[in-house]
């Protein structure tokens, strides 16, 4: 017989690790607030079924901080509608996820300028200020 009986169908069944996954997102908070250690959790070390990403947004909502950067493709750290909770998603220059994680912190590393960019910055805003004086303004 040919037609749509010959093709293999596979259901996706749901891992069941949502409800699991916030509850460790839970602990990691309450570890936050007591001591201040931020924990990283790596969705793509998850066993995740299709919908289930999604699920997982939907539980944590939608906070009021996006950010957006660009190094060897799009990156989006997003604050969940949980003060302290953060998803960051990294993609390559042809749109694939290469990276997503859930960030338990007051404010994702990655946000974080770095000591050699601070020292970079002290010497850019230097030389900007020397060419306003010789400009007289």
């Amino acid at each position: 017989m040919t037609g749509l009986d010959d093709i293999a169908v596979t259901l996706e069944q749901p891992t069941g690790n949502v409800v699991p996954l916030l509850h460790e997102i839970r602990h990691a908070l309450e570890r936050l607030a007591d001591t201040g250690e931020p924990t990283m959790i790596d969705l793509r070390g998850i066993p995740l079924a299709p919908g289930e990403d999604d699920s997982l947004d939907a539980a944590l909502g939608d906070g009021e901080v996006t950010a957006t950067m660009n190094a060897l493709g799009p990156s989006v750290i997003r604050e969940t509608a949980i003060p302290g909770v953060w998803t960051v998603t990294h993609r390559n220059a042809n749109d694939e996820i290469v990276g997503r994680y859930i960030e338990i912190t007051k404010m994702p590393a990655i946000l974080e300028s770095q000591d050699a960019d601070i020292l970079r910055g002290v010497a850019e805003l230097g030389e900007r200020l020397q060419q306003v004086n010789a400009h007289g303004e």
